[in-house]
């Protein structure tokens, strides 16, 4: 079993970072994909970066692409999400999941572990 927990979400204003952090425990997360999703009221969730378990691979939507940035610290078992000039429009609890398989993936029925997230609110 992989415990979750995410941390650095608040308030910010418009054109203000945060940088989220996403701490595993409970068992190694060798090989491990992982990603971070997002959901805000009345909308779908939706991933907004992904990672591979080396971190030589990401994806990022195109809503954040130049903006947001992922990483992660195996060392730490840390995952982690830079965010630069956000906007209101950026406003959501954000989640960061991980899974068994080794292969990127956007859908977020085909991650296996959640955390609880994390409030992220943009004022402007």
């Amino acid at each position: 079993q992989v415990q979750l927990v995410e941390s650095g979400g608040g308030l910010v204003q418009a054109g203000g970072s945060l940088r989220l952090s996403c701490a595993a425990s409970g068992r190694t997360l060798f090989g491990f994909y992982m990603g971070w999703f997002r959901q805000a009221p009345g909308r779908e969730r939706e991933c907004v970066a992904a990672i591979s378990w080396s971190g030589s691979t990401t994806y990022y939507a195109d809503s954040v692409k130049g903006r947001f940035t992922i990483s992660r610290d195996n060392a730490k078992n840390t995952l982690y999400l830079q965010m630069n000039s956000l906007t209101p429009e950026d406003t959501a609890v954000y989640y960061c999941a991980s899974r068994r398989r080794t292969s990127l993936a956007i859908i977020g029925n085909e991650y296996d572990y959640w955390g609880q997230g994390t409030q992220v609110t943009v004022s402007s």
